[in-house]
C-alpha cells in the first residue's frame, strides 16, 4: 500500500482502541465498504491520479452480492443501467446478468483499476479530529487487533443494505420451524412440499415466493403495504429505461400514469389477488420515499394460478406449527422466510449527526443532494437508485476531492520553491506529489 505511511511512534494510547493501536496515515481518501458503490469510487479516484484505501469488514469485494443474495437472483435493470463507470459489461452477456455473472464483472473490475481492499478490518469508530483537521478511522481486524487510520478524507460506502431488517414478532421462539431472513435464502430445494410464509413483498419477498413454487413448495406471501407492481418490460423495452426516456419530455405523474395504463393491460388489477397499489405513483413515490416498485419476473402469473396465495394481514404471533394474523385467523406453516429487507448501519460507528440521520443512518438530504458533508465527508451508494445512482455519486464525489487534491499539490510546490535551495529543487523533482503531502 503505497499511500500508507506509519505515524511517527508507532504505537499511540487511545483509551477508546485499548492500551495501544497502530496508526497509519493515508495519503488520499480512506473508503469504508468494498461493495459496488466503494469499488465505483476508488476507480473513478484512480483514474485521476489520487490514490484510496478501502476498507472492507468481510473477506472478499461486493459480500451482499457474494454471501446474501439468492441463486437466482438476476439484476432486475438492464446491464447498461447498472455497470459502473469506466468498464462496461461485456458484450457477450445478457440484457439481465446473473448473479454470477455480475460478480465475475465485479471481479474484474477490481483487477482492471488494481483495487486491493484491507479485508476482515470492521470500522468501529469514525470521527472528526477539529484539532488536527483529519479523519480518523478506528477498526478491528479477526484477531481483534486494532488499527487507526487517518486522513483527510471519509468516504461512507457501506450502502444503504449493510444490515439485515429482523422484526420483533411474538412468539418466534415458540416456533418449531426455521425462520430465516431472506439474505439466508439460496433456492427452494430444501422447502420440497413444505408450507412456507414469505413476509414481506418487496422484489426479494416475490422473487423468493416464485422460486419457492419452482420447486414444488407452497408459499404464502404475506402482504402489509401497498405495493406497484410494474412489468419488467413493455412490449420488448425495459420498463426502467423507457420510464428515463418518457421523463425527458414528460412530467413524472404523466409518466406514472402511463406506467399503470400499461400494468393494468399488461399484468391486469393487482388488487383482485391482494396486491393493492399506493395513491402515488410509482415513479413519484420511488421520488419523495425511495420506495422501489416490484418488477415482475413471472410472480403475477403464479398468483393467478393458484399456484400460490396472498394473505393481507399482518402478524399477531407466532405459535409451535402455525401463524395467528391479525384477523385471528390460524395457518399452519412449515417454515417463515422474513423479505423484510435491510438497512444502513452508519450511525453505529460514524460520530457526525449532520449529514446522516440518526433514525434511518440516511443522508438527510434526499438524492440528488446527499452526497456531500463536511470536513471531506462523503456518502455514496445511499440514493435509493441502485447502481446507476453510485455511478452518478462516485464521479461526483471524485470530482469534488480532485478540486482538494490539486489545490494540496499546488500549495505543496510553492511551498517547496519558496523554501528549498535552487540544487535542493532540482532533486526534488523527482518525488511524486501524492507521496509527500504528509
Amino acid at each position: 500500500m503505497d499511500n500508507l505511511k506509519e505515524v511517527e511512534g508507532k504505537r499511540i494510547h487511545d483509551k477508546k482502541m485499548g492500551a495501544s493501536a497502530r496508526c497509519l496515515m493515508v495519503t488520499g481518501p480512506v473508503i469504508v465498504g468494498a461493495g459496488p458503490s466503494g469499488m465505483a469510487t476508488a476507480a473513478c479516484l484512480k483514474e485521476k491520479g489520487i490514490p484510496s484505501l478501502i476498507l472492507e469488514r468481510a473477506n472478499c469485494i461486493a459480500s451482499l452480492w457474494q454471501h446474501k443474495t439468492y441463486d437466482r437472483l438476476r439484476l432486475h435493470l438492464p446491464k447498461n443501467f447498472c455497470e459502473l463507470p469506466l468498464m462496461p459489461f461485456p458484450e457477450s452477456f445478457p440484457s439481465y446478468p446473473t448473479k454470477q455473472q455480475f460478480l465475475s464483472y465485479l471481479d474484474d473490475y477490481a483487477n482492471h483499476f488494481g483495487l486491493e481492499p484491507v479485508f476482515n478490518t470492521t470500522v468501529v469508530n469514525a470521527e472528526y479530529d477539529h484539532r488536527c483537521r483529519f479523519w480518523r478511522i478506528k477498526t478491528l481486524g479477526l484477531k481483534q487487533e486494532e488499527t487507526e487510520y487517518i486522513s483527510q478524507w471519509l468516504i461512507v460506502a457501506t450502502g444503504e443494505n449493510a444490515e439485515e431488517v429482523m422484526p420483533h414478532i411474538e412468539g418466534t421462539e415458540n416456533f418449531g420451524g426455521p425462520i430465516l431472513h431472506s439474505s439466508s435464502y439460496r433456492c427452494g430445494e430444501t422447502f420440497r412440499e413444505k408450507s412456507v410464509l414469505v413476509v414481506g413483498c418487496g422484489n426479494s419477498g416475490m422473487e423468493v415466493s416464485l422460486d419457492l413454487c419452482n420447486y414444488n413448495a407452497r408459499p404464502t406471501l404475506a402482504v402489509r403495504n401497498a405495493v406497484h407492481v410494474l412489468p419488467q418490460e413493455i412490449i420488448g423495452i425495459s420498463t426502467f429505461g423507457l420510464s428515463m426516456s418518457l421523463l425527458k419530455w414528460l412530467p413524472v405523474r404523466l409518466v406514472d400514469q402511463f406506467l399503470l395504463l400499461m400494468s393494468w393491460f399488461l399484468l391486469g388489477d393487482t388488487a383482485q389477488i391482494g396486491l393493492i397499489r399506493p395513491k402515488l405513483g410509482p415513479l413519484e413515490l420511488k421520488n419523495l420515499f425511495g420506495k422501489t416498485p416490484v418488477l415482475d419476473v413471472g410472480t403475477i402469473g403464479k398468483i393467478k394460478s393458484g399456484d400460490f396465495k396472498v394473505i393481507r394481514q399482518g402478524i399477531k404471533r407466532l405459535k409451535k406449527d402455525s401463524v395467528e394474523f391479525i384477523d385471528g385467523k390460524d395457518e399452519k406453516f412449515d417454515a417463515i422466510i422474513l423479505a423484510t429487507g435491510f438497512k444502513s448501519n452508519v450511525v453505529s460507528w460514524l460520530k457526525e449527526t449532520d449529514m446522516f440521520s440518526l433514525n434511518n443512518g440516511m443522508p438527510r438530504k434526499p438524492f440528488p443532494n446527499g452526497w456531500k458533508g463536511e470536513n471531506g465527508l462523503y456518502a455514496v451508494g445511499f440514493t435509493y437508485r441502485g447502481l446507476l445512482g453510485a455511478s452518478i455519486v462516485a464521479r461526483k464525489i471524485v470530482e469534488d476531492i480532485e478540486h482538494d487534491w490539486k489545490a494540496e499539490a499546488a500549495n505543496f510546490l510553492a511551498f517547496t520553491r519558496a523554501s528549498l535551495p535552487q540544487s535542493e529543487l532540482e532533486a526534488k523533482e523527482i518525488i511524486k506529489i501524492d507521496r509527500t503531502f504528509y
